[in-house]
């Protein structure tokens, strides 16, 4: 299986797993992300999601040369709607970076909302190396993420960045040793399933659509989705149990 997908309570774990080929994304592998990705945006009862890689060297290399490229450039051909381009999942999604994340690697984690490193981790946009360019996203997120001389350097020198920096750029939320790295992406699913799902999953919307706004725009935005939360279950059970001290049971509706 190019990818391993599975559900654990509320937590769906999606898995590159052709660690043969550095987890370098192939035809196949694109087709089973699209599907993981439709499934974990259309099933209620999982509300948060882990992205990583299988094996110890990357989380993944990027697009396989050899089988992808070509492919992309016959007439007609059109790659399955994802995360870093023409699908919408407000639901949240951690990246779990367990080593080498190039080129599109590195934009398949930009495209999550929270990014966790190992201390293996490595990131890097080698496009130009091949004179093509970065087409899944690090030319728009990558700059928005980390300073843009920095992201320059890493997209128009092909130079890469290892976990600490990425960490000091604030383009990691977390390092941590590699036997860590997925508990600690577990706990953090977990305390996110914690919180109220309609109002993560609102105020998401809210930060991704209102980066490509004004601010008088994205406030607007804001107050609408607000307001929508205003008609749901969990609007009415989050202030009632901190009344009466206890627990929220939410229900995501």
């Amino acid at each position: 299986m190019a990818l391993i997908y599975e559900k654990k309570g509320r937590i769906a774990w999606i898995t590159l797993n052709r660690p043969e080929v550095l987890n370098a994304v192939d035809p196949e592998t694109l087709n089973d992300l699209h599907q993981a990705w439709v499934d974990f945006r259309d099933d209620p009862q999982v509300w948060v999601a882990v992205l990583t890689g299988a094996g110890e060297r990357a989380f993944c290399a990027g697009a396989d040369l050899k089988k992808l490229i070509p492919i992309q450039g016959q007439p007609g051909y059109q790659e399955p709607p994802n995360i870093t381009r023409g699908l919408e999942i407000w639901k949240p999604i951690i990246a779990a970076v367990n080593g080498l994340a190039m080129g599109g690697g590195l934009e398949l984690a930009l495209s999550c909302d929270l990014r966790l490193a190992s201390e293996k981790a490595v990131f890097g946009a080698p496009e130009v190396t091949w004179s093509i360019m970065p087409g899944w996203g690090a030319t728009q997120r990558l700059p928005r993420a980390i300073p843009y001389a920095k992201a320059a350097e890493m997209i128009l020198m092909a130079h890469r960045m290892d976990a600490q920096e990425a960490y000091r750029l604030g383009l990691v939320n977390l390092v941590v040793p590699a036997l860590e790295l997925l508990p600690t992406a577990q706990r953090w699913a977990e305390e996110i399933c914690e919180l109220g799902p309609l109002g993560v999953r609102a105020a998401k919307e809210a930060m991704v659509r209102g980066l490509g706004m004004s601010l008088p725009e994205g406030l607007r935005l804001e107050e609408l989705l607000f307001d929508t939360l205003r008609r749901t279950e969990d609007y009415v059970e989050g202030p009632r149990a901190f009344a009466e001290k206890r627990k929220p049971e939410f229900k995501a509706r």
